[in-house]
């Protein structure tokens, strides 16, 4: 017996960082061109795709759970190809298939562009069998597998590509007014505890021209702000263009009311970045800097290439030269050695600092890492006091840095209704977010309001 559903509907779940939900809204510009829809009913999907991040166990083991979960449809629709792509496909391989038989295709973050060209191959290869002994003419079809029993041949595409950068394919964006838009992919920097340069390669730069020509149509769209994106957007080169000259080139040429970029690696923040954000209109004030740690013993065995000194006076230099920068930041617990005089320095500096936010994790061995060969010696336990001291830190300086704005302006791009339903979601340019109840503001508006008050990292502003 043959199933006769065709291929035609496509669903994406995303996990982890920007770069997988741009990869995501690159998918479904890949699948449409192929001439797939997307659909937001997994039920009625085709084709599932799960974009992993491999950066945490925790997300990891999150992401399998749901996998599992997803794996259950097939009972009802054993036609159904379920893949799942992205880093942690790319960090695991071929265990997802002994681990999770029913899915069909493993597939890399530089393996996306030929994605519906291999499930296609394969869906025709299945029909052929399936036609065996019927007739010489291979169907498109795929063949029905008794429920919970892995196809035959499963598909790996998990090459890493030093040359891809996604050129001349259309992400299919899923908003109207914030856009990402990659400047360049993979990293070379190689921490000790970080996965990304082994599942997503080194680093390669999109052409400056590329980049101000889609950000360009995105001003023809409609789009009011664009964030650049890139494992470390400071080491960007194209030719005789580094990244202070793009920041430069996108405040001149596109017409782009806002531009943010994330993440940018202390160690290669210089000065002339820090004058193109001062200096263009377009470039929004605010700094993602990952410290993820306040002890050079540690960020030395971090392989960050700086040290707590060397951190401070950036951030001090970056202030001075520009007027109102919000600084926000990464921090990592219980990292291999540390003790609890290495994590009070990291207090320290989080005190000294005083940034805006601060994104706080525990230390997560990933295999293959540097960091994976030292002993994990901080318990669990530790960590995770480690952890709730840190944000309780920042939560204090946080909503000390927003109360000293009562009483200023600002600018906000109005991006959302208000959670509670009553009012309005804005941001600022230093992307603090900002709640406004009076007033007829729409979304997609702008709007010059002062701030009144302040919730926490929320601020209550009036028109």
């Amino acid at each position: 017996m043959q199933c006769t559903h065709r291929l035609k509907h496509l669903y994406i779940e995303t996990y982890g960082c920007q770069m997988n939900r741009l990869d995501s809204e690159l998918l479904c510009g890949i699948f449409e061109a192929a001439g797939y829809e997307r659909t937001q009913v997994r039920e009625v999907a085709d084709v599932i795709l799960v974009n992993t991040c491999g950066v945490r166990a925790h997300a990891e083991q999150r992401t399998l759970g749901r996998i599992s979960e997803l794996g259950g449809l097939k009972r009802n629709k054993p036609e159904l190809v379920l893949g799942v792509v992205g880093c942690m496909a790319q960090r695991l391989g071929e265990q997802i298939f002994e681990d999770h038989p029913y899915v069909d295709l493993v597939a890399g973050p530089d393996s996306y562009r030929g994605l519906p060209a291999l499930i296609e191959e394969q869906i025709t290869s299945r029909g052929a069998e399936g036609q065996r002994g019927r007739g010489d003419s291979p169907a498109p079809l795929l063949p029905c597998p008794p429920a919970g029993e892995r196809r035959s041949g499963g598909v790996e595409a998990l090459s890493l590509d030093p040359t891809e950068t996604y050129e001349g394919l259309a992400p299919r964006r899923e908003g109207t007014l914030k856009a990402w838009v990659a400047i360049m992919r993979g990293c070379n920097n190689f921490c000790s505890y970080c996965i990304v340069p082994y599942v997503r390669g080194r680093e390669r730069s999109r052409s400056a021209e590329a980049i101000l020509k889609e950000i360009q149509g995105l001003v023809g769209e409609g789009f009011q702000e664009v964030t650049l994106l890139g494992q470390n957007v400071n080491s960007y080169r194209d030719g005789d263009t580094e990244f202070a000259e793009l920041l430069r080139r996108i405040d001149r040429e596109t017409g782009i009311r806002r531009v943010r970029f994330t993440t940018s690696h202390p160690k290669e923040l210089s000065d002339d970045v820090l004058r193109a954000i001062a200096e263009g209109a377009s470039i929004c004030e605010h700094l993602h800097l990952p410290l993820q740690s306040g002890s050079s013993k540690i960020l030395k065995r971090m392989h960050r290439g700086y040290t707590a000194d060397a951190y401070i006076q950036w951030v001090e230099r970056a202030r001075a030269m520009i007027p109102g920068l919000s600084v926000t930041t990464d921090v990592i617990a219980g990292f291999p050695g540390e003790t609890d005089e290495d994590f009070e320095q990291t207090l320290e500096v989080m005190r000294r600092i005083r940034f805006d936010d601060a994104f706080t994790y525990r230390y997560s061995p990933r295999e293959g890492t540097k960091a994976f060969e030292m002993p994990d010696d901080v318990s669990d336990a530790e960590k995770q006091r480690r952890l709730q001291a840190m944000i309780a830190l920042q939560r204090t300086i946080t909503g000390e840095r927003n109360r000293a704005l009562i009483g200023t302006k600002v600018e906000i791009l109005v991006e959302a209704p208000s959670k509670r339903g009553e009012g309005v979601l804005g941001r600022t340019r230093t992307d603090k977010p900002v709640v406004v109840y009076d007033g007829k503001l729409e979304v997609g508006g702008w709007a010059m309001v002062e701030i009144v008050g302040s919730t926490g990292a929320t601020l209550v502003g009036r028109v």
